[in-house]
Order: structure tokens, then C-alpha cells, then sequence
């Protein structure tokens, strides 16, 4: 939604296109039309009303474009993918959109854990000297419409083509754009009876006597190195001619090396089936390359009798890698390119193989700010938040300083990332997929509290939610459990047979199944099925548990929303809690469950009984359980300050500080920030569009 606003006048346009080398266009100059496409916002029900948009190749462009409105006094606000649905990233004069700074590289860890630091990458995300890494993914022209590549992202299809065919029989490009009907939607009432930060700091070039200087920010070097799987063919591969900066985690991985588990799949190594089970002989393997070993990876012999061949995978040389890109680059961009690009491997089959290496993120769509922001995913309970695995960070700010502590779930308050690199790991094959089930009032809490029990002390391979999704119009509402096991179907199957072994009713289909984890991230969005346009609300708390009480209340009122309305339960958990080097509080990681409330309306109509669903349900029924607010990357649209505040809970007085020292006036206030420049408690609409 596009609002009047006075233009940049010809004389400010110029300046400003003039300082920088990247693209501005303006909102009113009709020989620029591509304003509305780089404007636009997932959720249609943001009103845009900026006077243009920039579009920064680099870092330094970005200082200029903040110094050009610093010294005009003008607002500017900063959007990376454009998916938030408060609209912050379009809520200033200038709006900086980052969609062209998309280089991306990825490397595996050096002998000592050390990486390259984003220092010593070239413009194209390489090493300086170094062999450019093809980008095997898909391109990302600097010449290309911003609309059109949001279009090539949008498909949601990849995720399993039976979900596609069963939830839209007219075809997978089906979306919620029905206006609510006289009768709700399909409700059946009754269940059927016959179905049961040392801190390096750089000058951008400036034609100011203001100088805006960029920030690259590591962690400090006092935690000790980053493990590397060890192996004799690791001094095989090729080394990487290039500079690298010892750089060790402010939080490392907690040592439970004393601590033996109670079994297997409990184990941080997803891995860890293929080590030597105690005092099981090992078997004689039929790979040369596996009888080459030191200490045979085959655990017991009964890994010859699985139902799939393991021999058919291969095992990752390295724990973990590391992934440097450009904040233009959206998830489902990065996650093909990790595809595309696997690092060696050692095949179980015997010879080499390859394994793609993945960063915890959210499930599709999401931009690059939820590495700043928090980010829970399927990776998540193995592997931590997005936040939690951001090593270093490329930063624009006012005075040239920040602390890497703040950027970890709060950093659109105090700046402009432009280039991030993260930790990424390891996950050559998923078993995952949807089990999905009508809903009815009378069944559905059995169900609910069915999977409840049966995720209760899940190993941390297992992601896993349950969903609740009105319509579309004239279909039945649905039950969907997701899972998620960060591994093989022999290590995931027992989990399926518990989780699907409740009879209440007929499962409708079970799709769960070994997959490519760049397929499993479509799965979400496909089962809400998204439209760029409509207008969308979301609500999101966390929970310390879901009582029969709590359950019984939702169906109730879930059975009342309007089509479009999916209500979500995500076990929370595993390596959440191991980090702490955050602003997250360690109460809100301590959480059972996220739960979010997620509705989708036409954009024409006014539908407040989503709004007031979604409250009713997050700030009432949930009360007795909630933990403080959200993770900060579920913050939606008119969030309540105190929600905010209570996302970092006893963090939140040290985050004020930092606020104070390198944003004083508040110039980042297009934002979650609920606070003013003199630090006084302000209404969202006063800091977000209408």
C-alpha cells in the first residue's frame, strides 16, 4: 500500500544519487516505476509513504545514504527481504533496501578453528587472493526488478508435492483470497464415529566532515578454539590461501565431554550413530575407505540389517563451516546456494563425497535480519537461534561503535548490518514431512496433547510442531503435525511411530519421509500458503508448558477464527538454552514451546476478529504459562511496549545503555524499539507505518 508524500526535490535527489553508486529511485518520478516494486512489503497492509528508495551496493554506500540524511534530518529505515509485518523496514523518508548487497562465499574452518574475517573478503564474498567459490544458486542480477526475483523465491512447492495436492486441489498457486464467508468455513463439530566482539574498525569515504565509519565485529578471543572433526583425510583437501584471524566463540558450546549420555540420539553429534557402541564388536565393513579407519564408524551390526542402506550417505569432515553473505541475500537464496555447494565429505560407500552445510534459520520467508534478531527453525533445538551462531558482522553506524552482545537479538536498534558471517552445519539428509489430520472439537485435544507427551525429552535432532489452520474457504480446518529429525529415517523412524501411532481418527496421509533439508525448509509456507498483498497479523509468545487445561481452551476458540487463521505450537528446548553471550534472557530460552498465531486476510476487507482472536488467545488463554514476550524475530504489527521490553527481560536495562551510547538520538527508531530519544515509553504508531 503505497501513501502520498511530498517528493525528494530534485536538488536532494541529486545529491544524493550523486554520493553514492548504487540505484535510488524516487517515489514520485515516473521515469523511475521500479519505486513501487522495491517499496513494496510481503504484508500488503503496511502504507509505504517514503520520498524514494536507495539501494547500496556496499557498506560505504550505505554510510553515505545515513550521513546524506543525517544532514538533511531525514528519517530512514532499512529493509532486508522486506517480510517483517510491523512494516519498521519501511517506515522512514529514505528507505536503505539492502537487496544488492548479495555476495556470499563459504568456507570450512582452519586447523586452529579460525575463520576469514569478513575484513579480508573481496566485494564478490571471496578470500582476497583466494579461488572465487561459484555460486552454483541462483543468480541474483544487479540489474534485476526486485519484484521479479520475489517472485522466483515465492514457490513454496518444494516441500512435498502431496501436501501441495492435498491442501490445494486447484493447484499449488491456490491462496487465501476469499472474503470471510457467511458460514466460516468446513467445521466438523463431532468427530466421525467410524474414524478414530578485539573490534577492527575502518573509515568510509566521505565527502562529510562527518565521518561514518563501518564496524567489523568478532567475538572476543578468550573462549577457546571451534572443533574440527578430526580426521587423517582432512590434510588431503586443499588449504585456503588466504588471511585468516583467530577468532574463538564469546559462547562456546557447552563441554559435556564428562557427561555421558543416556544414549545415542542424545548425543550433540547428529552423527553419533556412527561411533562405536560400548562393548559391541565392530563389524567387518564392506567400504575399503571405512576399513582405512582408525576406530570403524559402522556402531553395531545391526546397522547392516536397516531398512535404508546407510552406506548410501556420507559423513561430514568438518563440524561445522562457515557461511559470509551480503544482507540483500533472503534464506531460500542462501539455503540453494548451501545446497549447491556441499564441502567434501568421506562417503560410507568407500572414495569422496560431498555434504551441504546449512545456517539455523527460520523457515521460509524471512530475510537476513532474523540473524539479528533471534530466528528459531528446524536447526534450532540442535544448533541455537540464527543470533546464537553469528561469529562475525559488517556494521554501519553513526559513530563507528557497537558491541557484538547487542546485535544478538536486538541489532536494527543500533545499526545497518550489511554483511554477516554465521556458523552453518552439516546436514546431508532429513527425515521429515507432515502428518495431517481433520479437525474436530471433540478429537483434536487428544491429538494435541498426544504429540505433547510423545515430544516430551525428544533428542535435539527432533524438531517438531503442531498447527492449527482455518480453511481455505469451503475445505475442512486441519490438525498438521510437522517433524523434523536432523538425520537418517533409521534414526527418526522411532519417533514417527510414536507421534503417529495416536487412533483418535484417520490420519488423512503421512508424508514423512528422507529429504534434502533446502526441500524441508519449504515446508511451512506451504502449508500456510502466503500471499505477497494480503494483509497479516501475528502474535507470538513463549510457554513453560502446555497443560490439558490450556489445551482444551484453544480448540475451543480456534474453533471461531476466521479462514486464513493458523494457530502454531514449536517445541522449544535442546540447544536453546546453551547459549548465553545474548540479550535473549535465559528464562524465555528455557521455554517448552513458541506458540504463534499467524492470520492472512484479503487486502480490500477490515477484519478485526483476527486482531482480536489473536489477543484474546496469546495475552489470556496463554497467560498462566507465558514466559515474558517473544523471541524478538516473532515481534509483529502495534506490539504493545511492554511485550517488547519483556522479550529481553532482565536484559532489557543493559540494552537501554547501550542505546544511549551509540544511538543518543534515536536515528534507528524505524523499528521494534518502543522507546523515544529521551528514553520515554512510546506507542508503535509513532515509530512504525500505519
Amino acid at each position: 500500500m503505497i501513501s502520498k508524500l511530498p517528493s525528494l526535490s530534485d536538488v536532494l535527489y541529486q545529491e544524493l544519487g550523486s554520493t553514492v553508486r548504487g540505484d535510488v529511485y524516487r517515489s514520485s518520478d515516473p521515469s523511475h516505476p521500479s519505486f513501487l516494486d522495491y517499496a513494496r512489503m510481503f504484508n500488503g497492509g503496511v502504507k509505504v509513504s517514503a520520498m524514494a528508495v536507495v539501494c547500496p551496493l556496499d557498506a560505504p554506500d550505505v554510510s553515505q545514504v545515513i550521513l546524506f540524511c543525517r544532514k538533511h534530518s531525514i528519517s530512514a529505515s532499512v529493509k532486508a527481504g522486506g517480510y517483517g509485518i510491523a512494516g519498521w523496514a519501511v517506515g522512514g523518508d529514505i528507505i536503505i533496501d539492502l537487496c544488492k548487497i548479495t555476495d556470499i562465499d563459504i568456507e570450512p574452518p582452519a586447523a586452529d578453528g579460525s575463520f576469514t574475517s569478513i575484513r579480508n573478503i573481496g566485494s564478490k564474498g571471496r578470500a582476497k587472493d583466494s579461488p572465487l567459490l561459484p555460486d552454483n544458486s541462483i543468480a541474483v542480477s544487479g540489474g534485476k526488478r526486485r519484484k521479479e526475483d520475489d517472485n522466483d523465491l515465492r514457490p513454496y512447492d518444494l516441500g512435498s508435492a502431496i501436501v501441495a495436492d492435498f491442501l490445494y486441489p486447484g493447484g499449488s498457486s491456490s491462496t487465501f483470497t476469499d472474503s470471510p464467508p457467511a458460514t466460516r468455513r468446513r467445521l466438523d463439530l463431532e468427530a466421525p464415529a467410524s474414524e478414530t566482539p578485539q573490534m577492527t574498525t575502518y573509515s568510509g569515504t566521505s565527502g562529510s566532515s562527518h565521518n561514518l565509519d563501518m564496524t567489523l565485529l568478532s567475538s572476543n578471543s578468550l573462549g577457546p578454539s571451534i572443533p574440527v572433526v578430526s580426521n587423517h583425510l582432512t590434510s588431503n583437501l586443499p588449504s585456503i590461501n588466504s588471511a585468516t584471524t583467530n577468532v574463538a566463540l564469546s559462547s562456546p558450546l557447552p563441554d559435556t565431554s564428562s557427561d555421558p549420555p543416556p544414549c545415542a540420539s542424545l548425543l550433540p553429534d547428529p552423527f553419533s550413530y556412527l561411533d562405536d557402541a560400548p562393548g559391541v564388536p565392530p563389524v567387518t565393513s564392506i567400504s575399503q575407505l571405512a576399513q582405512s579407519m582408525p576406530n570403524a564408524l559402522f556402531a553395531t551390526p545391526s546397522f547392516l540389517r536397516f531398512s535404508t542402506n546407510i552406506l548410501t550417505y556420507s559423513m561430514p569432515i568438518y563440524s561445522h563451516a562457515f557461511i559470509t553473505f551480503g544482507a540483500g541475500r533472503r534464506q531460500k537464496e542462501i539455503d540453494e546456494f548451501s545446497a549447491a555447494n556441499p564441502l567434501e565429505a568421506m562417503s560410507l560407500a568407500g572414495g569422496r563425497g560431498t555434504v551441504p552445510y546449512h545456517i539455523p534459520s527460520a523457515a521460509y520467508p524471512v530475510g537476513s535480519a532474523i540473524m539479528i534478531l533471534g530466528g528459531f527453525g528446524f536447526l534450532g533445538r540442535l544448533h541455537g537461534l540464527s543470533s546464537d551462531n553469528l561469529v562475525e558482522a559488517e556494521v554501519v553506524l553513526a559513530d563507528g561503535r557497537i558491541v557484538m552482545w547487542s546485535l544478538r537479538g536486538a541489532g536494527p536498534a543500533f545499526g545497518v548490518v550489511t554483511r554477516y558471517k554465521v556458523r552453518a552445519y552439516p546436514v546431508p539428509v532429513v527425515f521429515a514431512g507432515s502428518l495431517i489430520y481433520r479437525f474436530h472439537r471433540t478429537t483434536a485435544p487428544s491429538l494435541i496433547k498426544h504429540f505433547r507427551d510423545c515430544v516430551k525429552g525428544a533428542p535435539r535432532e527432533l524438531y517438531a510442531n503442531v498447527l492449527l489452520t482455518a480453511g481455505p474457504v469451503g475445505q475442512d480446518s486441519l490438525v498438521v503435525i510437522q517433524m523434523c529429525y536432523v538425520g537418517p529415517k533409521v534414526m527418526g523412524q522411532e519417533l514417527l511411530q510414536a507421534i503417529s501411532s495416536w487412533d483418535g481418527e484417520r490420519c488423512l496421509f503421512n508424508d514423512v519421509d528422507e529429504k534434502s533439508f533446502v526441500h524441508q525448509q519449504d515446508s511451512i509456507a506451504q502449508v500456510l500458503h502466503g500471499k505477497s498483498g494480503n494483509k497479516w497479523f501475528i502474535r507470538s509468545t513463549l510457554i513453560s508448558s502446555l497443560p490439558d487445561v490450556i489445551v482444551n481452551k484453544t480448540v475451543l476458540q480456534f474453533a471461531d477464527t476466521p479462514v486464513g487463521y493458523t494457530w502454531l505450537f514449536e517445541l522449544a528446548g535442546g540447544a536453546l538454552g546453551d547459549f548465553e553471550d545474548s540479550c535473549i534472557p535465559k528464562a524465555q530460552r528455557q521455554a517448552s514451546f513458541t506458540v504463534t498465531a499467524l492470520y492472512q486476510w484479503n487486502i480490500e476487507l477490515q477484519d478485526p476478529c483476527c486482531v482480536h482472536s489473536a489477543e484474546e488467545w496469546i495475552a489470556d488463554t496463554l497467560a498462566p504459562v507465558t514466559l515474558g514476550g517473544p523471541l524478538p524475530s516473532y515481534l509483529g504489527r502495534q506490539e504493545p511496549p511492554g511485550r517488547v521490553i519483556a522479550c529481553y527481560g532482565e536484559n532489557w536495562a543493559r540494552l537501554c545503555k547501550v542505546k544511549k551510547t551509540y544511538d543518543p538520538d534515536n536515528f534507528f527508531r524505524s523499528s521494534f524499539w518502543p522507546l523515544n530519544a529521551k528514553g520515554e515509553i512510546i506507542e508503535p504508531e509513532e515509530h512504525e507505518p500505519i
